[in-house]
């Protein structure tokens, strides 16, 4: 490898320590559903947003908090000298994206078929870290 080329990984990879991301593939419920929590807390600190998902009754709600879990955990392998109270993260970019979809029949009247269809999604998540100054 080149100098030129081990400095630009190098910086690349120190700008990334910054970041963490988790993702969740094939998730069985609806993006839709999903969606609507995932709106509720983009944008929110960490513990603002765990404490959102803690105590909200959709199922989705669940899944969503573990995978915050997941992301923390990443950037703490990341940073293994960094606390994760003191360093400001934030849910920098959440997207749910439609998945795989099953396909299924339903018996309908004078012989006909309706097809069900069961929707997936996958939730991926990107913390972000507060610089000094967005603390304010």
């Amino acid at each position: 490898m080149g100098v030129r080329k081990r400095e630009t990984a190098d910086a690349r990879k120190e700008a990334n320590k910054s970041i963490a991301f988790a993702k969740l593939n094939n998730c069985p419920t609806s993006p839709r559903k999903m969606r609507l929590v995932a709106d509720l807390v983009r944008g929110q600190k960490v513990e603002r947003a765990l404490n959102i998902l803690r105590f909200s009754s959709k199922e989705a709600s669940r899944k969503l908090e573990k995978l915050v879990l997941s992301a923390i955990n990443n950037w703490e392998q990341k940073n293994a000298e960094g606390n994760v109270s003191e360093a400001g993260l934030f849910i920098k970019t959440i997207t749910v994206d439609g998945g795989m979809m099953l396909k299924r029949l339903r018996p309908a009247p004078q012989g006909r078929a309706h097809r069900i269809r069961k929707r997936s999604n996958h939730v991926t998540i990107v913390l972000g870290q507060l610089d000094n100054t967005q603390a304010n």
